[in-house]
């Protein structure tokens, strides 16, 4: 059976997928595949028979996950009886700890908000496992997607079967009991305790590395470390891998071999050690598939003599005993690039790998078999990859596996030893980490380096996967003759077509993006023949005490807008129209210009430009982009569409919003009107100077507030489809009843009720699109 399991593993996951996706679909491909089977790979009846019970199994596996994956929880509860599962992170002032409802074993995210800063390094210290406590809350749903390919909270929780979050009332440990501790619990505890040692043992730069390459832990990182380890290709090596945990058993065989133990016993030790050490590190997927498949390694070498088990076969049978017991795993990143890399290399490793015998050119072999069988994955979750990430890997990846590995395990038993390290063992690994931080940060600002498709469709996907293919059947074929051409033709198409498509793309689109209590409107013409953006959005700042802020605040610009134009495969932006100071539009300014390249920024002509306004000329001339300030009378054309300005007046002085940009333009076959928050003052000033103007969609002024949106202004410009961007549930009682009212003759999109709101539109017709219209939360 050697080498079979790599098919079984297949009918596994067509199995699981057919349950949880589209059934029509994987149904036909499970049939196109056991006829592929029967042809050639010769298999018998017998073998497509077990082939085929093994995807009912799974089938059913999935089936019955999807069909229990839901809360049995009330929301109507206030009190509950809850044992922590997991460590807790705290952020600013925020406490977030996983716990399991006694009752009705189910696991939900507790939510604190810390009172002082004394609890919250009390809390950061206090070790929550072996704790049944009682608590009182509310549940909330976690928040779901609003925009399209934006990351969907409760989808992730769900697929971990978390399905509520409790916000408490109380705090969490304010009436528990000590519960006995399961072996589990012991393991995870000294995980927690272990990190914490790290955060107060050592400098934060050494801290957060060690507890990530020794925990699985990367709390302790700065956002901007990570942003940049993810951008440059190299935010695996943050995690452990299948090389860490060979490195490690193969330290910890052979020490043991060198003082007198045998082969067996330490297989045997060995074969304990590594489940603990998966719970140890956090236990991510790319843990559990290092160590799982080692572990079968291991287990079948003890019987060496009756079985053998190819590299291949072990990494199916992973697979399969993974996906049994988790089927939902498989909509995990994690857990779809640790497989897809670690299948291309085992493929790989005869066949191509076998060619190469010198350590500089295996490497970079191996980090292009990585980058070309993640590339799907990369592109469909974070929309670009980094063409750094090769260059990167073949120098990282020897330092974090000869240099930062051993290293940081040592100077952590030194220090539980001794009580204390060397400073200038500190000193040494300070300055290569600072080293190597700043090469990263350089490499990360490389924005020609970074390849934006956007995230592809199930058809891009098809098409990606067949060109990898091809390639990898090319060069296993060999480089001769035409071999290097093809696999250079075969490259460049797949690099290019997803952005060739995106030019030719005969669509266009405006879409009302959902950045919540604020404004950020796309405007993308068909062939990229011009991509405007009005308003970016931005969350208000309020000022508070240092120990209350989170490492990474939430921001719009960077957490909504940017992955928006992203998913979208737009990394230009021809015109950023900013309509006026406030921070709820120009907020996420500064991110936009950071992420995606701005050939001009248009702003309105005012006496006294607000500070973000300042700040933004600031950097649009560090970048060297243009910013022009506009007024009523100034106009540009596109191809059909004539962009027109109808205010404010050159030098505007007065209150902002009455100073917002207000522009009309026909496009898609129908009159818009962008005003920003341009106020009822506003208003009467444009149709006293163009009492003739039509329009057919309106985007109401200033979030549906009752100082916009005057009913002599509706019943002047008479449209009949209405766009409201408004942030839900908002404090501002936002849209107003009665502008609801004086729009009631029109079709109303709301972001708070719709989520993003698209027209997409074909030459001279066009349809309305609501995000949340049709799909499933």
């Amino acid at each position: 059976m050697n080498g079979k399991y790599f098919y079984f593993a297949i009918a596994a996951l067509l199995g699981v997928l057919t349950s949880l996706f589209s059934m029509l679909l994987f149904l036909l491909l499970t049939l196109i595949y056991l006829i592929l089977l029967n042809k050639y790979k010769r298999y018998s009846t017998p073998q497509l028979t077990f082939v085929l019970c093994l995807f009912f199994i799974f089938y059913l596996t999935g089936e019955h996950t999807a069909a229990n994956n839901n809360s049995k929880l009330s929301d109507s509860l206030s009190i509950f009886h809850v044992q922590y599962a997991e460590n807790t992170k705290v952020d600013g002032d925020m406490l977030q700890v996983t716990a399991l409802e006694k009752k009705n074993k189910e696991k939900l995210i507790i939510r604190y908000k810390i009172k002082s800063e004394e609890e919250k390094e009390k809390l950061k210290d206090t070790n929550f496992y072996g704790r049944l406590c009682q608590v009182t809350g509310q549940l909330k749903n976690p928040p779901f997607a609003k925009n399209p390919n934006a990351f969907n909270y409760r989808n992730y929780l769900s697929s971990k079967q978390v399905y509520k979050i409790l916000e408490l009332n109380t705090h969490p440990l304010s009436k528990c009991s000590r519960v006995k501790s399961s072996p589990l619990t012991v393991i995870k505890e000294m995980r927690f305790i272990g990190i914490r040692y790290l955060e107060k043992s050592f400098p934060p730069e050494i801290a957060a590395l060690s507890a990530a390459l020794i925990f699985g832990d990367r709390s302790m990182f700065e956002p901007e470390t990570l942003m940049d380890y993810q951008r440059t290709g190299i935010v695996h090596l943050l995690a452990i891998s299948g090389l860490h945990v060979s490195l490690l058993i193969g330290m910890l065989f052979y020490l043991g071999i060198r003082i007198g133990l045998t082969r067996q016993f330490m297989m045997n030790v060995l074969l304990i050690i590594l489940p603990i050490y998966a719970i140890l590190t956090g236990a991510s997927p790319s843990v559990i598939r290092a160590v799982l498949t080692i572990f079968l390694v291991l287990f079948f070498l003890r019987w060496k003599k009756q079985l053998k088990l190819s590299p291949i076969d072990a990494i199916s049978i992973t697979l399969m005993v993974y996906v049994l017991f988790t089927p939902l795993i498989i909509t995990d990143a994690g857990f779809q690039l640790s497989f897809s890399v670690s299948f291309a290399i085992i493929f790989s490793s005869t066949s191509i790998l076998s060619r190469y015998q010198k350590i500089v050119s295996a490497m970079v072999v191996i980090s292009v078999i990585a980058q070309l069988a993640a590339l799907p994955i990369l592109l469909y979750h974070f929309f670009e990859v980094s063409f750094m990430s090769i260059g990167a890997n073949l120098l990282y990846i020897p330092l974090f596996s000869f240099v930062f590995l051993p290293g940081f395990y040592l100077l952590f038993f030194i220090q539980l030893i001794f009580d204390d390290t060397p400073s200038i063992l500190i000193n040494l690994f300070m300055n290569i980490i600072t080293l190597a931080n700043g090469l990263i940060e350089r490499l990360a600002d490389l924005s020609f380096a970074q390849l934006i498709t956007g995230r592809p469709n199930w058809l891009s996907l098809i098409v990606y996967i067949l060109f990898i293919l091809m390639i990898f059947l090319v060069w296993e074929m060999g480089l001769q003759n035409k071999g290097k051409q093809v696999i250079i033709l075969l490259a460049i198409i797949l690099f290019t077509f997803q952005n060739v498509w995106n030019v030719v793309n005969p669509f266009g689109e405006i879409t009302m993006i959902d950045v919540g209590q604020g404004d950020s409107i796309l405007i993308h013409y068909p062939f990229s023949q011009g991509t405007y953006l009005i308003d970016t959005g931005g969350t208000v700042q309020f000022e508070e005490e240092q120990w209350k802020k989170a490492a990474k605040p939430f921001e719009v610009g960077r957490d909504v807008v940017v992955p928006f134009l992203k998913g979208k495969g737009i990394k230009k932006v021809d015109k950023l129209i900013l309509t006026h100071g406030d921070s709820d539009h120009i907020g996420g300014a500064l991110a936009v210009l950071k992420e995606i390249k701005v050939k001009q920024i248009i702003m309105p002509s005012v006496a006294e430009p607000s500070k973000s306004e300042l700040t933004i000329i600031q950097e649009a001339t560090k970048k060297g982009i243009q910013v022009v300030k506009v007024a009523e009378g100034s106009q540009w054309k596109n191809k059909k569409s004539l962009f027109y300005v109808l205010g404010p007046e050159k030098n505007y002085k007065g209150e902002r919003n009455s100073g917002s940009i207000a522009i009309t333009a026909n496009i898609g076959g129908l009159k818009w009107f962008f005003g920003g928050d341009l106020d009822q003052e506003g208003e009467e000033r444009i149709i006293r100077k163009y009492p003739n103007l039509d329009i057919d969609v309106l985007k109401a002024g200033h979030h549906g507030s009752k100082t916009s949106s005057s009913e002599k202004f509706i019943n002047s410009i008479t449209p009949s489809i209405s766009w409201i961007s408004v942030g839900e549930k908002n404090r501002y009682g936002h849209p107003d009843n009665e502008v609801l009212e004086q729009l009631s003759n029109t079709t109303i999109y709301r972001t708070d009720l719709h989520g993003a709101v698209s027209f997409r539109f074909y030459n001279e017709s066009g349809t309305f699109s609501p995000f949340l219209h049709n799909i499933k939360q």
